[in-house]
């Protein structure tokens, strides 16, 4: 991904709202099937870290991108946005070159 589109990218989370929260559990493999299934249905995320989580949010994130084979857009304290091309050609992002 070049830096033009993780700009873009960037700009399209701007206005997001999380849909995932990972809490003191951490990431399970319940939190990695529904935001695998996420990723299917929208290409970008964005989740939010709890303050009841020990975890560093940054290895939450490369975490969560190794296990749905997706791409860390930006981790910002406790927000992570992940991005994962899509199948579906009608609902797909159109990424700058």
């Amino acid at each position: 991904m070049t830096s033009k589109q993780r700009a873009y990218l960037k700009g399209l989370a701007m206005t997001m709202d999380p849909i995932f929260q990972i809490g003191k559990g951490s990431l399970t493999p319940e939190n990695t099937a529904a935001i695998a299934e996420a990723l299917e249905a929208r290409e970008l995320i964005k989740v939010s870290v709890l303050q009841n989580c020990m975890d560093d949010p940054k290895e939450i994130a490369q975490m969560m991108a190794e296990r749905t084979r997706s791409q860390v857009v930006q981790v910002i304290g406790k927000k992570i946005v992940l991005y994962k091309e899509g199948k579906d050609e009608k609902k797909k992002i159109i990424l700058p070159r």
